[in-house]
């Protein structure tokens, strides 16, 4: 379960889905926490769902992505990933996953913050607890 400043795993119903709130900046600590937690769901999932909401999102730490077991996570998802939701997604970010839904074999889709009922819906569960 992550838990960094930065970066919450939200609790669900589902073992296959994954969601997380973002509060703030990405730093590279937050991303390897959630790429560790991502490719052991991706080694122990043949698939998988996530779910990412966006408050208060200040970007990202430069350089956060480059470690290792991040871009590792970041490849296996375009195969490991079944649905993908964001919500509240920043202007490019919402631009850049709608055109990747076209070419990846994902189901990606972006939600406004007023939508995250919706997104819930599509992923297919609903989260426990308050967070």
């Amino acid at each position: 379960m992550i838990m960094t400043p930065t970066i919450v795993q939200i609790p669900v119903a589902s073992s296959d889905v994954y969601a997380f709130r973002i509060k703030g900046e990405i730093s590279a600590e937050d991303l390897q926490a959630m790429a560790n937690t991502m490719n052991a769901a991706f080694d122990a999932n043949s698939s998988v769902s996530m779910l990412l909401i966006f408050d208060q999102y200040d970007g990202v730490e430069a350089g956060a992505g480059l470690d290792l077991q991040t871009l590792r996570s970041q490849f296996r998802s375009v195969l490991k990933v079944d649905k993908y939701a964001v919500v509240g997604a920043p202007g490019f970010a919402s631009t850049l996953i709608n055109v990747m839904d076209i070419l990846i074999p994902t189901d990606a889709r972006t939600f406004k913050p007023a939508e995250e009922d919706e997104a819930w819906e599509f992923i297919g569960t609903r989260p426990l607890g308050n967070l």
